[in-house]
């Protein structure tokens, strides 16, 4: 009978760098807090499936123009042969629906509520972001500022931030959006309205941001890094944008999608409200306001609109929480 063979010996007598040799690569090779933020995202298959449809929204509003192009699309089209112009609604059923009009005509003037929902897609996430952005910038460093100083700098920008949050942003989004309905700034039409709409939504929303990014500062200044490189001879802005910045870049993010949903429902209430993106232009607040007045008439064509902010608010916010659990390492 042949003796066993003993392994247990002869691993403990080998050297260190045999048994590093002989164990697989992946065993030993350790992940960066990007691998294992986009690992834990990954098991979250609803934020995925959220992250899925964001993707796909923002390709069809920055494709929106080549699509309506490729597929003879026209938003502004008439089709007043297919409207009953007594009852103001589609003559055919289910409010128009055909091979050559997959979800439907406008009750009003026949016009193909597909490509109305495809060029309002732009309009409503190019608002979204660029307010999102004019509010990260704006709230990130006077936020930074007022938590790294602290002292008498923290107490003016804190009261600016109460004094944006009490202001009625609503009453003025209203009253600047009928001021300039004629132009400024060398803008008018749609390039007026949009930039207009922009900065509204983004300058009197940086408050939210800059308190996140207040407290989470708060929290930072105190750790040893940040001390480490004073007593290194680090100053102000060095600690801030090479020691502050890159540890507040998770909630930042986390925000910013967040925020998003938050400014497209935003600029489809100013544009239901008739003072956001003004007709012809296709929005889809714009076109939740005129179906308000033919909804007996045609129920879809408020169903449509809806529907589709319904799904970008949703996927944005499920693709916010995902991304929070993702980066927050406290989290289960």
């Amino acid at each position: 009978m042949t003796a066993p063979i003993d392994t247990t010996g002869a691993a403990a007598g080998a050297q260190p760098e045999a048994v590093l040799a002989g164990a697989r690569k992946s065993q030993i090779e350790g992940r960066s807090l990007t691998q294992i933020a986009w690992i834990r995202f990954k098991r979250d298959k609803v934020a995925v499936a959220g992250g899925v449809v964001v993707v796909l929204l923002i390709l069809l509003a920055v494709l929106a123009k080549p699509i309506e192009s490729v597929f003879g699309l026209d938003p502004n089209q008439f089709h007043q042969d297919l409207i009953d112009p007594e009852l103001l609604a589609p003559k055919s059923g289910f409010g128009g629906m055909s091979w050559e009009h997959p979800l439907g005509v406008d009750p009003q003037y026949g016009r193909d509520i597909l490509s109305r929902v495809i060029e309002g897609s732009w309009v409503s996430l190019i608002v979204a972001t660029g307010a999102t952005l004019l509010s990260v910038v704006i709230g990130t460093v006077l936020g930074v500022v007022a938590g790294f100083y602290g002292g008498w700098v923290d107490s003016v920008i804190s009261r600016m931030m109460d004094t944006f949050l009490a202001f009625p942003l609503l009453l003025f989004a209203i009253s600047i959006s009928a001021a300039l309905q004629d132009g400024a700034f060398g803008l008018s039409g749609l390039p007026l309205r949009i930039c207009v709409l922009i900065f509204v939504i983004g300058f009197f929303n940086w408050p939210y941001m800059g308190r996140i990014v207040r407290a989470q500062t708060l929290s930072l200044r105190e750790r040893e890094f940040v001390e480490a490189s004073r007593s290194l001879g680090a100053r102000g802005p060095f600690i801030l944008f090479r020691e502050l910045l890159p540890n507040l870049v998770a909630p930042i993010l986390v925000y910013s999608t967040l925020l998003i949903p938050t400014n497209i429902l935003f600029e489809a209430a100013l544009s239901f409200l008739g003072v956001g993106i003004a007709p012809p232009q296709a929005s889809w607040g714009g076109m939740l306001t005129s179906a308000t007045d033919l909804y007996q008439a045609d129920p879809q064509y408020m169903f449509v609109p809806g529907l589709a902010i319904f799904i970008t608010v949703l996927a944005f916010n499920l693709l916010g929480d995902g991304l929070r659990d993702a980066l927050d390492p406290r989290s289960k």
